[in-house]
């Protein structure tokens, strides 16, 4: 699992465990699961798509960034 915290300059969007993610990174789109290597990488517009236990989510973002260490995920985004 991994823990997910989705961050816009509104409010905190999501705060869970998820078992992956895919972000529209500015070079292109990218998944995260699982012990997924350190990284830090801007996002461009598009979606962030979410699994959590209830089902898939979606967010529709503008830009920002993710941070990814130690299963924990987290997004400073930009929302349309």
């Amino acid at each position: 699992m991994l823990k997910l915290k989705i961050v816009s300059p509104e409010r905190v969007e999501f705060d869970g465990e998820v078992t992956s993610v895919l972000v529209p990174g500015s070079m292109g789109q990218f998944e995260i699961l699982t012990n997924h290597a350190p990284i830090i990488s801007s996002l461009g517009k598009g979606a962030v798509v979410y699994a959590t236990k209830d089902g898939k989510q979606q967010l529709l973002v503008s830009g920002g960034f993710v941070q990814v260490q130690k299963n924990e995920v987290n997004l400073c985004v930009e929302i349309d």
